[in-house]
């Protein structure tokens, strides 16, 4: 009797695979910066702001005042590639920003050992943070934002309520007004911190292991990626980055006082959220990250200059985050199961 073998033979399904049309994909990768081009025109020619919005001195605040939202923007995605947030980045910002005045001011320290003093703190804030989050496993939500509330008292206990103005050395504050073509020196310092962030993230192994821990930590950490390691060093670099913000911020205004940070952190959150709908829609990415706080800063300044109301800064700002936050999640999972 012989044993025969019926052959098994297997068929391959093939599923076709739905592509979107290049314009609409263009669309989608652009809508972010064309509403900006639209939102800037729309208060350049709405007569109650016609004859303020459109100057180069209200550019020059648009571009100055957001380059510090930005740089707490570039912090903030370094954790937030990793899938978690750090909201003791403004409180942060603004502890340096204090601490640089107030070295100066009370104690008469130079201004680069204030700035290195300061940053130096600024860094050992993320460095705690990243340890109670990787090493004790503790929340990332709670411990930040225990930090911040820690960080803002600290704040008001070396002020003592004051704000610091004088003995402030000058060379910051000029710094903080030069101009370069026009536009403020601390915007092309943003720029040069997203340039070197952007070539971070997409062309060093660091940094590409930083969105393959977002997107999964137990595959990364299967494939050999030191999940903890690189999640501690991205709320390091995080408080850097923030203390350089907060030393930017004071050259900007000449002065300092004990602050929570809200004013920055929130503006800079709803950036990277509008960032991630665009350029990369679906991912948190640098340049998407800078159009969307120059899409906040002209959205808040035409709002200003058309009359709105002081509260008005405040809903639009929530009103960004919202929906930013639903759409770049939206967009994230679309790409996932693309």
């Amino acid at each position: 009797m012989t044993d025969t073998k019926t052959p098994q033979t297997t068929a391959t399904v093939s599923i076709p695979i739905k592509r979107t049309p290049r314009p609409l994909r263009l669309l989608e990768n652009y809508a972010l910066p064309l509403l900006t081009i639209l939102v800037y025109a729309f208060f350049c020619f709405y007569p109650p702001s016609s004859q303020s919005f459109p100057t180069i001195n209200n550019l020059n605040v648009i571009l100055g005042s957001q380059a510090v939202v930005a740089l707490v923007a570039i912090a903030a995605l370094f954790p937030l590639v990793c899938g978690y947030f750090d909201f003791s980045l403004g409180a942060n910002a603004a502890m340096t920003q204090v601490v640089t005045a107030g070295l100066m001011s009370l104690y008469g320290f130079p201004l680069w050992l204030s700035i290195v003093i300061a940053m130096a703190l600024g860094t050992i804030v993320g460095v705690i943070n990243g340890y109670f989050v990787t090493k004790l496993h503790m929340s990332p939500f709670v411990t930040t934002l225990g930090m911040s509330m820690l960080l803002a008292g600290l704040m008001s206990w070396f002020t003592g309520g004051r704000t610091f103005v004088t003995g402030i050395d000058p060379a910051i504050i000029k710094f903080g007004s030069m101009r370069f073509i026009g536009i403020p020196v601390v915007f092309y310092i943003t720029l040069l911190v997203a340039l070197v962030a952007w070539y971070f993230f997409t062309h060093t192994p660091f940094g590409r292991s930083l969105y393959a821990i977002g997107s999964n930590a137990t595959a990364a950490k299967l494939v050999g990626l030191p999940v903890s390691k690189n999640v501690w060093w991205s709320f390091v670099v995080a408080g850097f980055i923030a203390g350089g913000a907060g030393v930017l911020q004071l050259a900007r205004v000449g002065s300092a006082t004990a602050s929570d940070g809200g004013t920055i952190l929130f503006p800079a959150l709803a950036a990277v959220f509008l960032g991630a709908t665009t350029i990369r829609p679906g991912f948190f990415n640098v340049w998407g990250t800078i159009i969307g706080a120059i899409f906040v800063s002209v959205s808040v300044s035409g709002l200003a200059l058309s009359g709105a109301s002081g509260w008005a800064s405040n809903v639009f700002n929530g009103i960004a985050l919202l929906a930013a936050v639903a759409l770049s999640t939206y967009l994230g999972r679309s790409k996932r199961r693309g």
